[in-house]
């Protein structure tokens, strides 16, 4: 696929503005449906953690850091808070001991089960309100744009509609 600079079309221009409203209201969605899920609310910057931490096994810390583009301090003290209500456990490298891995635990894995439920539902009612023709074109796009900004992420690339990303 030939890829053209953004500024080189009025619809490319167009799509940028229309992708980021569209962020915005899915932020504002997110937040209602990490609102009513049953466990502790986290922050949005700890849940940004927790699904960096999913996609990336035996994550440590300053990995975790630069996907985030985070001080050191702000990722440990997200880790901290996360420890403490039982989303994350932290266990020293088999390798060297001085670096930390990052793994959620079962109450992390069930918080974010919980939360995309959640989310889920709100998106599916959205979806069910739009043409077919609409629904495929958007499904087409949106798995193109997931790939884009897979890599820069270093998540995994995940192949199909029933994959699931934040």
């Amino acid at each position: 696929m030939r890829q053209m600079p953004i500024h080189s079309t009025g619809a490319a221009a167009s799509a940028v503005v229309e992708v980021s409203e569209l962020i915005e209201l899915l932020e504002i969605v997110w937040e209602r449906g990490r609102d009513t899920v049953s466990a502790p609310p986290v922050s949005s910057a700890q849940a940004r953690v927790l699904f960096l931490i999913e996609k990336n096994a035996e994550i440590n810390l300053r990995t975790l850091g630069k996907l985030l583009s985070a001080a050191p301090p702000s990722v440990t003290r997200l880790c901290d808070r996360l420890q403490a209500i039982g989303f994350l456990e932290r266990t020293p490298s088999p390798d060297d001991r001085r670096e930390l891995h990052l793994r959620l635990t079962a109450q992390g894995v069930g918080y974010l089960a919980d939360l995309r439920v959640r989310r889920q539902q709100v998106l599916t009612e959205a979806m069910a309100a739009l043409p077919p023709e609409a629904r495929a074109g958007l499904a087409a796009g949106l798995a193109a744009l997931r790939e884009v900004v897979t890599e820069p992420l270093r998540l995994p690339r995940q192949a199909g509609p029933e994959s699931r990303t934040a």
